[in-house]
This record gives structure tokens, sequence and C-alpha cells, in this order.
């Protein structure tokens, strides 16, 4: 048995071991309902762990997770503001998006609408 992923977020495991049974790797999550006994054990003995249960499969099994860790890492964008576009007014990195801002014009246009319905 060969130890193939851990991680703090059970987000993350539960996304690996969708990938792995779609390709019908066999595997085992020791840990699974330890993260109650944190405080009696270390949080790192706590720690969910997805092991292989065959190592025929280490190879096929390892593309997987590197797959995996590829596609999260792309996909963490470093917090920065950034700058409308359309009217350059600056959005914190909180925001992704910016609201339309409405005009009086675009009101007036909907209240016709609305009422010639």
């Amino acid at each position: 048995m060969k130890k193939l992923f851990t991680s703090p977020d059970a987000f993350e495991l539960q996304a690996v071991r969708s990938e792995l049974d779609a390709l019908s790797i066999p595997y085992m999550v020791k840990n699974e309902f330890a993260s109650g006994a944190i405080g009696e054990l270390p949080w790192q003995d706590a720690q969910q762990e997805v092991w292989l249960v065959d190592d025929s499969w280490y190879a096929r099994a390892s593309k997987v997770i590197e797959a995996f860790t590829q596609k999260s890492n792309r996909s963490v964008v470093p917090n920065q503001d950034w700058v409308c576009a359309n009217c350059y007014e600056e959005n914190g990195s909180a925001f992704d998006v910016q609201l339309a801002k409405i005009t009086q014009a675009d009101t007036l246009s909907t209240l016709s609408l609305v009422s010639f319905l």
C-alpha cells in the first residue's frame, strides 16, 4: 500500500476520490472519521489520507493526483485589486465582477416596456 494524497481540505480529498472512482482505481481512506479526535490526537494523525490498495495501479493513480494538483494550483488567483475596463472604477480583490451601473435612461426605458405590456 502506498499513500497517494492527503489534505486538510475535505473538498479536495473528495475530488480526488471522485477522480479515482471514475477510473475504477482501488483505494482506501484512512482517518476518514478521525477529525472528531482532534485535540486528543495531533492534527497530523487525524488528517484524512488516500491510500492505494494495489501497488500495480500506482503509475495511473499518481498521474491522476498530479493532474489534480496542477489543476488546483492553476485555479488559485492571488488576491489583488482590479480596475473596470468600462468605467475605470477600482474594485477590491473580494469582488469578481462589477455590478452594472443603472442610469436614469435605462430605468425609463424599462418602465416604458413594463407599461407597454
